[in-house]
């Protein structure tokens, strides 16, 4: 979609004489754009409830919240969150979904789970065969793990998941680590933990809160009722007792990679669009957002070129857009 969009541009700005946008400032625009855009889905998810409550929305193809709803759910992360090292001396400190702990920044924390029953953990202690899992010193047949149990483990500085698939001896687990993305995973001094797969939703409470919550044993979070607060980049989870690797897991909507046109060389004066470039990344949003693209990166390109027809043509794009959603 992002040739097309930049192809649009262009061809609006040379056919009124506006001026011309090189790669790189059309890749800024197309940045910005493509956020402004990504907030508005959250408004408009707002405004289609209040439409709903107000019993003036429709069902079946009018359902207009549903759709929105799929398009928040392309940007939806489940993710485990990794121990938290900025303060030795708190264990149930984890980091927020961030690009070095998760992979991606996170717009909007939308639930927090904990597993409750830890079964085991420690330390591998050699390199397995395949997909297996080894440590001398661990007791898995004794302490009941079983197939469909929940591993935590940490490869590269990042929290992974891998299930298990076979017990086959106290001290070694076959494991289904199809979803492992960093390796090698299976080597010596790998810390893990080894969880049944029931989970409890982690209630966000304020500081002020937790204080009062932890002054009463009537009150004071649980396993079976955890809750958490946030500070800067960590989350801290209630009761202290969940200090464990992958014992904390999120879902959350990520924010938009930033789009990037690319290409290869000059043909005829005029970069030539190549996909195959491995910084190249599409945008991210929906086809039908390709108007409401344009339209925006016209007003970015117009502010730059100091040209208000341009601006204007894309706010007029973006008013009958606007109104044919109403």
């Amino acid at each position: 979609m992002i040739n097309s969009v930049r192809n649009t541009v262009l061809s609006i700005l040379n056919k009124n004489n506006y001026g011309y946008i090189s790669p790189s400032d059309f890749n800024l625009f197309a940045k910005q754009s493509q956020l402004d855009l990504f907030e508005t889905y959250f408004y408009q998810y707002n405004y289609q409830i209040n439409k709903e409550n107000a019993r003036q929305s429709g069902e079946g193809y009018a359902n207009i919240t549903k759709g929105i709803e799929e398009l928040i759910d392309i940007f939806s992360v489940t993710s485990p969150l990794s121990l938290s090292t900025l303060q030795p001396t708190i264990n149930n400190t984890y980091y927020l979904p961030s690009p070095t702990t998760t992979g991606d920044d996170y717009y909007l924390l939308n639930k927090v789970l904990v597993y409750s029953d830890l079964i085991t953990s420690g330390v591998t202690t050699a390199i397995g065969a395949g997909l297996e899992l080894i440590d001398s010193n661990a007791t898995f047949q004794t302490n009941g793990v079983q197939a469909g149990d929940i591993i935590g483990l940490v490869s590269g500085g990042i929290t992974q998941y891998v299930t298990v698939a076979l017990v086959n001896s106290q001290t070694s687990i076959t494991t289904t680590a199809s979803i492992i993305t960093l390796t090698p995973w299976n080597v010596p001094g790998i810390s893990y933990s080894v969880y049944d797969d029931k989970t409890s939703e982690v209630e966000k409470v304020s500081h002020n809160k937790i204080t009062m919550l932890n002054s009463s044993k009537l009150t004071k979070p649980t396993l079976t009722y955890p809750a958490y607060t946030e500070e800067a980049i960590t989350l801290t989870a209630f009761p202290s007792t969940i200090n464990n690797i992958g014992q904390v897991v999120s879902q959350y909507i990520r924010y938009p990679k930033a789009p990037k046109w690319t290409f290869v060389s000059l043909t005829n004066g005029e970069p030539t669009f190549d996909q195959s470039q491995p910084d190249y990344q599409d945008f991210e949003l929906s086809l039908d957002c390709e108007p409401d693209l344009v339209s925006k990166i016209l007003q970015y390109a117009g502010m730059s070129i100091r040209e208000v027809g341009a601006v204007q043509f894309g706010q007029s794009l973006e008013q009958v857009d606007n109104q044919s959603q109403q």
